[in-house]
């Protein structure tokens, strides 16, 4: 099995698991209202010894803390991407586009003189 899937199945259960026993836990709270009212009782419960349920929590809590960091890890170093094995595309090939003609120097009106091809030449304005 793929250690990525068999740790997001193991994250997804300590996930549940984790909701599961803080629900099933009395707030520490709860008895702060007696407590204005002369319980015994501290106000923000007793620091004995933790109870099974704040131990499995504790527990739970650390194996979230490891497969969330080995998730981020995973992600990060993969080693090789889904697209990796996708097919290549067909290389395109480009035709060439044809370069619009160039009208002649006799289509155009411009200056005559010179050979065809060549730009003629600029004569020269006597100065004044």
């Amino acid at each position: 099995m793929n250690v990525h899937i068999f740790t997001t199945i193991v994250h997804i259960i300590a996930c549940v698991v984790l909701i599961l026993v803080i629900l099933l836990q009395a707030g520490k709270g709860a008895s702060m209202g007696a407590a204005f009212g002369g319980s015994s009782q501290t106000v923000f419960g007793s620091s004995g010894p933790a109870s099974f349920l704040g131990k499995m929590t504790t527990g739970i809590a650390i194996l979230f803390m490891f497969t969330s960091l080995g998730l981020s890890y995973m992600a990060v170093h993969k080693g090789k991407s889904v697209m990796d094995a996708a097919s290549r595309p067909a290389v395109e090939t480009k035709v060439p586009q044809a370069l619009p003609q160039q009208p002649s120097p006799a289509q155009s009106g411009g200056p005559i003189s010179g050979q065809a091809g060549q730009p003629a030449q600029a004569t020269p304005k006597p100065a004044k």
